[in-house]
């Protein structure tokens, strides 16, 4: 029997743009054209901690699911990611030729550490790589959930939800540890609620929260994530990738240089950069947190560091690689494998003295005052700048989707009320997207 073919596929919305208008218009004649039956499209609106905007300027709205675990602190009325499903489509390759469906598969298992998986999941998030079916980034995976773990693993290929099992090995929730993946791959129909994710680590003690990256609409994302998924939970399974080149849970993997330590006694191996970032919460961010204190960084805590996550954090790691001279990407207030390495070998400059205020702008304002930048309105976003936003909103007369707030976390409520603020300016398409940017902020707080 011929193996079926997987491609993630997103519905339509009731998006009021041309665009859209014009898709729906040729949908609509496709359907009533001669021809072969094209299978029905499903879609599921799933209930979650952060919505997910569609294209340009529209979102989906969505139902509650009733598995999802609570989460403490996490608003009810909140709204889930559209997790894109599929249905049965060719699987191009980067030339845009269709592979033939009985071709071998690849054997080539290459080998990559859990840091390298990580780093090239963030270079996508990073970039906001947009989600398609049949484009390629210039890196040559296709830009839907299965092509992101192809790169994530660094395939030889482009995969399917159905292949790449065979690149790993199962594993159980325990073990989990950055790197592994979490897959549903439906058999009987492979169209139906098919997906994956990269696994980041645990956003919580009890484990009921990970940081998920994925490929999804808008673009590439990382996110907090209830186990094992919005939807299908019971059915995603966990798989470690068989290059490892530390080998797999229980094996030595090849003999490394002896560690020697940092400055506060413990290892100074890099554990990663899925363990940092919104929604994490460990013993690691904590440990980041104390060895910035040390380096002149604790104007920056109001109560100390802690294991979760928080925009003290960023703001004190970025403070610490602008001292060494850093930039761009090089300061973006998430520690790498190299900003890890100055804090715990006691390496570089210190946090120059001073008050939080009147340290360097951040380049992200663009030049507006009090605008903190892109990055700390999205999906999983939880600090005091989604407060003000929020609050500023209900003063201007657009917090009616609020249903109790605001509050610290992003969620679809603020997004909408953000939509509806745009939209009065005369804004539409992706100008009216629901996520501040600087000149939204500077209409806003005019």
């Amino acid at each position: 029997m011929e193996t079926p073919v997987f491609e993630e596929f997103d519905p339509a919305s009731d998006c009021e743009c041309s665009g859209c208008a014009v898709r729906r218009r040729a949908e609509a004649a496709a359907v009533s054209s001669p021809g072969p039956a094209r299978p029905a499209a499903r879609a599921l609106a799933l209930a979650a901690a952060a919505g997910t905007v569609l294209g340009a300027g529209h979102s989906v709205p969505a139902v509650a699911v009733a598995h999802a675990p609570a989460r403490p602190g996490l608003p009810v009325d909140d709204e889930p990611p559209d997790t894109p499903q599929g249905e049965k489509a060719p699987l191009h390759g980067p030339a845009g030729k269709p592979e033939r469906p009985g071709a071998p598969a690849v054997v080539a298992v290459p080998a990559t550490t859990r840091a390298e998986i990580i780093n090239r999941a963030n270079k996508w998030v990073a970039a906001e790589v947009p989600y398609s079916m049949t484009k390629y980034w210039s890196d040559g995976y296709r830009q839907d959930c299965s092509g992101f773990v192809s790169m994530a693993w660094n395939l030889p290929r482009n995969e399917w939800t159905g292949s790449l099992p065979t690149f790993g090995v199962r594993t159980t929730k325990g073990a989990l540890e950055p790197g592994d993946i979490l897959l549903f791959h439906n058999p009987s129909n492979p169209e139906n609620g098919s997906h994956v994710v990269v696994f980041g680590g645990w956003a919580d003690s009890t484990h009921t929260y990970y940081l998920a990256y994925e490929q999804t609409r808008p673009y590439t994302r990382k996110l907090s994530t209830p186990y094992a998924y919005w939807s299908n939970s019971d059915r995603y399974l966990a798989y470690r990738y068989k290059g490892l080149a530390e080998g797999a849970a229980g094996e030595p993997g090849p003999a490394a240089p002896a560690d020697p330590g940092g400055s506060d006694g413990k290892s100074s191996r890099f554990p990663g950069a899925g363990y940092f970032g919104p929604g994490a919460n460990n013993a690691h961010v904590t440990r980041l947190g104390r060895l910035l204190v040390e380096r002149g960084g604790a104007r920056f805590y109001r109560t100390g560091p802690g294991p979760r996550w928080s925009d003290a954090d960023r703001l004190a790691t970025q403070a610490f690689q602008r001292a060494q001279g850093w930039s761009g990407a090089g300061a973006d207030g998430l520690p790498g494998p190299t900003t890890w390495s100055y804090l715990v070998g006691k390496r570089g400059r210190d946090i120059p003295a001073g008050s939080p205020g009147s340290t360097t702008p951040d380049p992200s304002s663009h030049g507006v005052p009090g605008y903190p930048g892109r990055a700390l309105f999205r999906p999983g976003a939880d600090n005091v700048h989604v407060t003000r936003l929020g609050q500023q909103l209900v003063r201007k007369g657009f917090g009616a989707h609020y249903t109790k707030g605001p509050g610290p976390r992003w969620g679809e409520a603020d997004r909408r009320n953000v939509e509806a603020f745009q939209r009065a300016q005369g804004w539409r398409g992706g100008a009216a997207d629901g996520y501040p940017g600087p000149e939204t902020w500077r209409r806003l707080f005019s």
